[in-house]
């Protein structure tokens, strides 16, 4: 049976929630300090405590020196005690003693309780501290024990208290005592008085743990939160993109029917959230990040002197939109991208861009090649002023004159290559792309018109000079303000189109190098294909027939081949005619083109005209010499009717 010790020290661990090791080392430091108040001894006396768990004892070791005659027992011991437990110990040395007293006194029992739980209270604090310093970014649950003016008292697990100061509230939230509230970890400091706990709900990460809490996708790495942007209680953006392909970020946040992200907002006391696709293109990015507002145009200038600038460009219908209440969705947008973002409407824009042309000198040159444009663009800004109606041409006019001006901003000089190309190498790079590209202006080339005026101010007037930098450098192709993984998709479309027109155009040379003219002779003899029809023409055909018969006869000969397989030596002309008459075959003309012929045969001085032909045969005939065509009547069991030729 356990005695009441071991009772009581179970009863403590589960109370206080500490490690044994803990406990026992405030107990021993306990006993030693009361050991010094009743003996009164001094601190330069080592002297340690051991406490059996099992049965409750404590004894008490004291260091005391060996001397022949003991004056003060708290510090002296005589050599005959200290030879029983040392016997090599020699007059004027140290040893340790067992020195446990037999009633330590109430003073002493009142310190030893003291300190006991004062190491308790200090091992508790530093416990939390460890803790909740590991929690540090995370969510935690606790119950409200008190509502002040500054905030909330929050209780928390391992017996710790929580603070969240009404900063750190989401406005419009009420809370009462005794309400669960889940909140981040914000910030630990150690304090005298124990660990001091900031808790926050206004922090973007309390919305970054709730989304990984929700959404599994972001938890296991599938889905990654790029970037948040929060105004905490009214609205709130979140930047998403997928680390495996097939996988719909924005989808994976939302959930079916929204439920995933419903959760979120009714946890965040109906705080708005857009979620965001993130690009690795600012520009799309920046128009992605200002939805649900439509966007005509980004141009970037990473030169401001005032830090990285976008200047959006966006319908007139959708500027307020864009900008939103206060400025906020502008706002997050900017914190979202970390880009500072300058909002236009499309005539705003445009009366910036022609003051340009027509003050800023460095646009002398673009301004002589729109030269034909500025005072159609001013008639229509002008009807504008007016409240004069403008067509959607004329504001499609206006979207890309403002995109070519403005590009030639963000482009700035022509992009060439960064080191120069040797000339026979670029001989070499010019063969393999057809000559016609260089002579096609890129206007004309079939890319997407933004991407073709892109690469335009950029230097590159034809296909041609394009195709040259995309075989030596495409990365200076790609990093073109505005050329993006979809623009860069479309000229390796050109780009494979190049190709493919150079390899015909080798295709054809070899064959019109490899084709030679063959004499007609050797072209009889040659060995036919299947499909291959031979009309002999004799001249005791030729007189017979008229030409037009001549040449609308085909006849349909067997190859000779030797036994191998292979084509036999060449035959004369003359020994054509010795070869069997089943070379020849049935000629079988279309009902067609029966109806629409007509086929006039001359036999023995008569003339015999039809009007539909019948099935003929062309055959020779060795013992005349001459070819025979014969005729099938329209009975099957008649004999051939032979013609003479």
């Amino acid at each position: 049976m356990k005695n009441e010790f071991t009772l009581a020290f179970n009863e403590v661990l589960e109370e206080k929630q500490l490690p044994k090791e803990v406990i026992i080392k405030a107990l021993e430091s306990a006993m030693v300090s009361a050991y010094r108040k009743a003996v009164n001894a001094s601190g330069a006396q080592h002297i340690e405590a051991k406490i059996d768990i099992e049965t409750g004892k404590v004894t008490i070791l004291a260091e005391k020196e060996v001397v022949e005659t003991v004056q003060d027992p708290h510090t002296e011991v005589s050599l005959e005690e200290a030879r029983k437990i040392d016997p090599n110990v020699e007059i004027g040395q140290t040893i340790i003693v067992d020195s446990t007293p037999k009633d330590f006194g109430r003073v002493a029992a009142q310190t030893a309780r003291q300190v006991i739980q004062q190491r308790i209270r200090d091992a508790e604090r530093q416990m939390q501290l460890d803790y909740y310093q590991k929690q540090l970014g995370e969510i935690v649950s606790g119950i409200v024990q008190a509502v002040t003016s500054q905030g909330l008292t929050i209780g928390l697990e391992l017996r710790a208290e929580g603070t969240m100061p009404r900063k750190e509230m989401i406005p419009g939230e009420r809370f009462r005592v005794h309400d669960r509230v889940r909140a981040l970890v914000a910030e630990v400091k150690d304090t005298p008085r124990g660990p001091q706990i900031i808790l926050s709900r206004t922090h973007k990460n309390f919305l970054r743990r709730l989304l990984e809490t929700e959404v599994p996708e972001i938890y296991h790495g599938i889905v990654e939160i790029r970037s948040i942007a929060r105004e905490p209680g009214e609205r709130a953006k979140v930047a998403v993109s997928a680390t495996q392909p097939g996988v719909d970020p924005v989808g994976a946040c939302v959930g079916i029917r929204g439920v995933r992200i419903q959760a979120i907002v009714r946890e965040l006391h109906d705080e708005k959230i857009d979620v965001i696709e993130w690009n690795p293109d600012p520009a799309v990015f920046i128009a992605k990040a200002l939805s649900p507002a439509r966007v005509t145009g980004v141009y970037l200038d990473e030169k401001n002197p005032n830090g990285k600038t976008a200047t959006v460009v966006v319908p007139e219908d959708q500027l307020s939109l864009a900008i939103g209440r206060d400025g906020q969705n502008a706002r997050l947008a900017a914190r979202l991208t970390g880009w500072r973002i300058d909002i236009k409407s499309l005539t705003e824009a445009a009366a910036d861009a022609l003051h340009k042309l027509q003050k800023d000198p460095t646009y002398a040159s673009l301004a002589e090649q729109l030269a034909d444009q500025i005072p159609q663009i001013e008639d229509m800004l002008a009807r504008k002023a007016e409240g004069r109606p403008l067509t959607p041409e004329e504001y499609d006019a206006l979207t890309r004159f403002v995109d070519r001006v403005e590009r030639r901003v963000t482009l700035g000089a022509p992009v060439t290559a960064a080191k120069p190309i040797e000339s026979n190498k670029l001989a070499e790079i010019k063969a393999q792309i057809p000559p016609e590209a260089f002579e096609t202006n890129i206007l004309d080339s079939g890319l997407p018109e933004h991407v073709a005026y892109i690469l335009q101010e950029a230097g590159y007037t034809t296909v041609g000079e394009m195709a040259v930098q995309m075989k030596v450098r495409p990365e200076e192709i790609f990093r073109l303000n505005g050329i993006g993984p979809r623009a860069m998709q479309e000229i390796n479309k050109l780009m494979a189109r190049l190709e493919e027109r150079m390899r015909e155009r080798e295709a054809q040379t070899e064959t019109q190098a490899e084709a030679t003219p063959v004499p007609e002779a050797e072209r009889i003899t040659e060995e036919p294909s299947a499909t291959e029809e031979l009309t002999i023409p004799t001249p005791e055909v030729e007189a017979s027939l008229e030409p037009e018969s001549i040449a609308e006869t085909p006849v349909e000969t067997t190859p000779v081949t030797s036994e191998e397989g292979h084509e036999e030596e060449e035959i004369s002309f003359d020994q054509l005619f010795t070869l069997k008459s089943d070379i020849f075959t049935k000629i079988t003309l279309d009902e067609d083109e029966e109806e629409e012929e007509e086929l006039t045969v001359r036999s023995k001085g008569k003339k015999k005209a039809k009007k539909k032909k019948k099935p003929v045969a062309l055959e020779y005939d060795p013992d005349r010499d001459q070819l025979v065509i014969r005729k099938k009547h329209k009975r099957e069991d008649e004999d051939w009717d032979e013609w003479e030729l």
